[in-house]
């Protein structure tokens, strides 16, 4: 009996650590995750130059609630297979910062294999990665952040069954052609000059500022870049030898902004910057006339009010003096006529 009782203890407590496991919740049997990709995913793949054992890259923009799938080509570059609606994510624009705060999270991740979830409770799942080397070094919480199905989220990023179904099936293949890894880049919309300029106000400007770094690399090239984390910030394509890791919290090395920046990405930064300045200013222009066209209607109507109680007061005054419309007030002494007695008819 007493063993009996440890076994149910136990099924008690795999299925709470279920139940709290955020978005990572397991359902055992899960066949899913081995149904091939449809012929005519196939076949579109191989169109484009590509096929399911190609190298692959996702990324997210939460804005537009879109998630790209890019496939490597014969080429070597990336193109863009496939855009899904993210049917939920939850929090609002900016990165995760601690458990239970119910925000999805943004930035750099690294897909593998050990991170796939075949037997997810939300249909198919893989986990973002989070939190990464960057996270960890800024103190941010947070467990079973996924990409997964059901439509539900709670700090993930959810989408259709039918989505996940084939975004899994694409990551899995991918790891099957021989590739270690896919990359994950997570943004809060696309990184332009006109969309920075509207949330220029934002206490995450400067976290937005450092990915769209990595964003611009890749609108370059149509690579994955490489990404690493110095000085508590992400640092891209740095050159350095395989076995040298950078200290996340640790001052990056000399000159490695620079060094690792081609003269295309330095004229785009440069550009975008100069654009998002002009468009900053634009929509302070724009922020104060239509301050100052609310003010003078506001000042109009006041005016129009005005005019309209002076001419209220004419009126009255024409019609009833000056105290017309003022409350009348009897004088209790007065005392109302007694009428005279009817006349008698005959």
């Amino acid at each position: 009996m007493t063993l009996l009782r440890r076994w149910v203890a136990l099924f008690l407590v795999l299925g709470m650590a279920g139940m709290l496991a955020g978005c990572g919740g397991f359902k055992p049997g899960n066949a899913r995750a081995q149904a091939p990709l449809k012929e005519a995913t196939v076949a579109q793949l191989k169109a484009m130059g590509s096929s399911p054992a190609e190298g692959t890259l996702i990324r997210i923009f939460k804005e537009s609630s879109e998630l790209e799938v890019w496939k490597r080509t014969a080429g070597g570059t990336y193109k863009h297979f496939r855009t899904y609606e993210i049917c939920a994510w939850s929090g609002e624009l900016g990165p995760k910062i601690r458990e239970g705060d119910r925000q999805s999270p943004e930035g750099f991740y690294t897909i593998t294999p050990g991170l796939l979830n075949p037997n997810s409770n939300y249909y198919l799942a893989f986990n973002t990665g989070f939190p990464n080397k960057f996270d960890r070094a800024h103190g941010r919480t947070g467990s079973n952040l996924m990409v997964h199905g059901d439509c539900s989220s709670s700090g993930c990023y959810s989408m259709t069954d039918d989505s996940i179904a084939e975004i899994y099936a694409l990551v899995r293949d991918s790891f099957a052609g021989g590739n270690d890894s896919v990359q994950l880049q997570i943004f809060p919309f696309r990184m332009t000059p006109q969309n920075l300029a509207r949330h220029a106000s934002s206490p995450h400007l400067a976290f937005w500022k450092d990915i769209k770094e990595g964003y611009d690399r890749f609108e370059l090239t149509r690579t994955p870049p490489r990404w690493d984390v110095c000085n508590r910030e992400y640092v891209f394509d740095v050159p350095r030898d395989a076995a040298t890791v950078l200290d996340a919290a640790a001052a990056c090395p000399p000159g490695l902004d620079r060094s690792t920046m081609t003269a295309a990405l330095q004229t785009k930064q440069a550009a975008d910057d100069a654009a998002m300045a002009t468009e900053v200013a634009a929509l302070a222009a724009r922020q104060a006339k239509a301050a100052a066209e609310a003010e003078k209607a506001a000042a109009e109507l006041a005016a129009a009010k005005a005019r309209g109680e002076a001419i209220g007061s004419f009126v009255s005054g024409l019609f009833g003096g000056k105290d017309a419309g003022a409350e009348k007030v009897i004088d209790p002494s007065l005392k109302a006529p007694v009428p005279a007695p009817r006349i008698q008819r005959v």
